[in-house]
């Protein structure tokens, strides 16, 4: 299986500007510039799509984590924080926190919280982060 997207960077980098696409046609030539990185410029930029896709892949996990342990989830809601900050290497994504809650019939706390752990280690995404993840799990 293989996903592909590009990208395509015109200029220099503060009055550059750039456009993003998927395969699917989710993005298609998505805006993304040194104001939607750096700023708060309209658009998009490569730290929020890593964090959305944290987000969904964990959410999915959780699912897939709890249903092995016989526990049919009505809803996972996942929220990525990305922190992205300067160090001495450059730019970097240092970390991301991931705030999730979940209505699970039947699961206690404890039990909950323990596949929670499991699945954010176990997240595709989570593995090919070179960040600190941490997370705060709950359910509803």
């Amino acid at each position: 299986m293989k996903r592909k997207a590009s990208a395509v960077w015109e200029g220099g980098l503060k009055g550059g500007k750039g456009v993003m696409s998927s395969d699917s046609g989710v993005l298609a030539d998505t805006q993304y510039s040194f104001s939607t990185r750096f700023e708060n410029g309209i658009g998009t930029n490569p730290e929020e799509l890593i964090a959305a896709a944290h987000a969904g892949c964990f959410s999915m996990a959780l699912s897939s984590e709890l249903e092995k342990a016989e526990f049919t989830p009505e809803s996972v809601s996942t929220n990525a924080i990305l922190s992205f900050e300067k160090t001495d290497a450059g730019f970097t994504i240092t970390r991301i926190h991931l705030e999730v809650v979940a209505k699970v019939p039947g699961a206690d706390a404890e039990t909950f919280a323990k596949i929670a752990e499991g699945a954010k280690g176990g997240c595709p995404v989570s593995r090919v982060l070179n960040a600190e993840i941490t997370m705060d799990a709950k359910l509803a």
